[in-house]
């Protein structure tokens, strides 16, 4: 049980990362074309993100709903929050590399699948590509805000939770099953005794 809850907080976490990467890949059209970053991704190929906007607000939604959760049950002491072993510099470049990575890897997809978008390096970094990396800079920090300002909420809840003496609740209550009511007869009313009555 322990193991799921900390699978589905860990997949509730990574919900997080594919509207950060669409961000990214937005803001580095805005900072290349300005105005006419509307244009550009429609010439080269980028309608389909439009499909793609509810998947990803469903996932901020989850995103959204596991942290709700976990405080919740940090306010009953069903769980606490460890801090991160990476300090929030640390957290913040990694979080800025893997969305540069993801940026990279999409961009590269693109320009093979896509009719109009450049293939190859000069099609994740040319044309202006090159500004993914401070987007991705912001995006990361921004990301990496949220990651230890979550985990710092959910332990400052259940500190006050502990402070304030609330009891652990169950997960479940046992509802002990009724027993058939079974009827012995009396050996001694039945004339079943084995001895005779005393002298």
């Amino acid at each position: 049980m322990r193991r799921t809850r900390l699978m589905g907080a860990r997949a509730a976490s990574g919900a997080l990362l594919p509207p950060a990467a669409f961000a990214v890949h937005q803001l580095r059209y805005t900072l290349a074309y300005g105005s006419g970053s509307g244009a550009e991704l429609e010439r080269t190929g980028h309608s389909y993100l439009h499909s793609v906007a509810p998947w990803l607000i469903m996932l901020l939604a989850l995103a959204v709903g596991g942290f709700l959760r976990t405080l919740g049950r940090a306010f009953s002491r069903q769980t606490t929050a460890r801090r991160y072993g990476l300090s929030l510099v640390a957290l913040w470049l990694v979080c800025s590399g893997a969305l540069v990575a993801v940026f990279a890897v999409q961009e590269l997809l693109e320009g093979w699948l896509l009719v109009g978008h450049p293939a190859g390096l000069s099609g994740v970094f040319g044309f202006g590509g090159w500004w993914a990396i401070p987007s991705a800079l912001c995006i990361g920090l921004v990301l990496a805000a949220a990651y230890h300002g979550a985990r710092w909420m959910v332990a400052a809840v259940a500190r006050y939770a502990a402070r304030r003496g609330g009891r652990r609740m169950p997960e479940a209550v046992a509802v002990p099953r009724q027993r058939s009511m079974i009827l012995v007869p009396v050996p001694l009313l039945a004339g079943w005794s084995t001895r005779g009555p005393p002298a």
